[in-house]
């Protein structure tokens, strides 16, 4: 159970996280001597687990801070697992002083460090207990969003309306046509529409977190070059991608990134996916075109990301597509991706206020806007709106609200 987790951590850091890795021989090393101290694991050969962790942390030290946050995973999970073997073993010291160590180098797993069989030989020990209780607020992800549900739907700070471009637009015009996307799409109603774009460009493009998106953010140009190059996406770049292709169809869509709490400022990951406006059922509905998923009740109704986020906070049934999976190569369980992963991403919640074509691309005089739906729960609500300027002079601005209405409001019909 343990190794399951983390090798879902590692799909979190290396499949999920927009950091560049940039030191391929250390990968290599990295994933190498991961294996080798799995095997001591099983073998429950401390001292050769000794040895090899000795000898990682000496290369490791030696990384730039850049590549020592990048392939902290390793370290932790280094430790971690040295816990387990002399928890197994009965050595209570031991096990306590290298648990302490990996949560020292950034393991916050609180859940799984309570169901993880292997450390039960120390459990109840008063030092244990010391050590993981205090992981409940940083790293118990349901327990997280259940004290995040308050919002505040009488915050009036203005805030820009969102906007969608319409279909007529050349650049979505031509994407439309470029990809016959009215094929694609096919001749059923709206829903089925919109989930035969997603699992086009789910099959299209593959998910690759591990790599920037390209410079020109775009549906036409990044799908020409991932095709050129042999290349993937990462989330964002998928969302995007796909919320281009429904606005070309007259469809309502924005692409959201949902943030986690992070509280430690140690969780560089999140994830984007899109919300889209089916008219015939008066309300958005969650796609996440990277891992094919969309969300229902138990009714098999559609819901929406606000919805998701609601059944999370108030222990509501949901259900996850059967089909959800990463790349055709891993599935997504409810377990996994609603009450873990995405529990803990859909803490804060963005969106950009004008859903249009080439939204991202930077260019000097640009101007970007986004809106930042806070919990009340969370511990930094001000300013009311922050702005910044990119390297290549492209303006950021983002508006913080409470007020889940603004930021979930309907489209407007003009």
């Amino acid at each position: 159970m343990k190794i399951v987790r983390f090798t879902l951590i590692l799909t979190m850091v290396f499949m999920l996280h927009i950091a560049k890795a940039e030191n391929k021989e250390f990968a290599t090393y990295a994933n190498h001597q991961s294996d080798l101290m799995h095997q001591a694991y099983v073998d429950k050969d401390v001292k050769n687990y000794s040895l090899l962790l000795k000898d990682f942390k000496e290369k490791y030290s030696k990384l730039s801070k850049a590549d020592q946050k990048y392939y902290s995973g390793y370290l932790i999970n280094g430790y971690y697992n040295y816990s387990c073997v002399y928890a197994l073993l009965k050595d209570k010291t031991l096990a306590i002083h290298y648990l302490d160590e990996a949560i020292k180098a950034g393991y916050i797993d609180y859940s799984h460090i309570n169901e993880d069989s292997d450390l039960d030989n120390i459990r109840h020990d008063a030092a244990f207990l010391a050590l993981v209780q205090p992981l409940r607020n940083v790293g118990d992800y349901m327990y997280i969003i259940k004290k995040a549900g308050n919002y505040n739907t009488a915050d009036n700070r203005t805030i820009p309306a969102f906007t969608y471009q319409s279909a007529s637009n050349a650049n979505l015009a031509m994407l439309r046509k470029t990809f016959n996307l009215d094929s694609i799409a096919g001749t059923g109603n709206e829903v089925s529409k919109v989930l035969n774009l997603m699992y086009w460009i789910h099959n299209l493009v593959p998910h690759n977190g591990n790599m920037e998106n390209p410079v020109v953010k775009n549906a036409l140009s990044m799908i020409n070059v991932c095709k050129q190059e042999k290349r993937g996406l990462n989330c964002r770049g998928l969302a995007t991608v796909l919320n281009e292709c429904y606005l070309s169809m007259g469809i309502k869509s924005r692409f959201v990134t949902c943030l986690p709490k992070d509280s430690l400022h140690i969780d560089n990951d999140c994830h984007v996916i899109n919300m889209v406006y089916i008219n015939s059922l008066k309300k958005w509905i969650w796609v996440d075109p990277t891992f094919c998923a969309y969300v229902m009740n138990e009714k098999g109704e559609l819901l929406s990301i606000e919805e998701v986020r609601e059944r999370l906070v108030n222990n509501k049934p949901l259900i996850l597509n059967p089909d959800a999976n990463w790349n055709h190569k891993s599935s997504q369980t409810k377990e996994y991706y609603l009450y873990y992963y995405m529990a803990k991403n859909l803490y804060i919640l963005e969106c950009a206020t004008e859903s249009e074509y080439d939204k991202e691309t930077r260019t000097a005089g640009k101007v970007i806007t986004y809106v930042k739906l806070l919990p009340l729960d969370y511990f930094k609500q001000k300013p009311d709106r922050s702005d910044s300027l990119n390297p290549s002079q492209t303006s950021f601005y983002t508006y913080n609200t409470n007020n889940p209405s603004v930021f979930w409001a309907a489209p407007s019909d003009k």
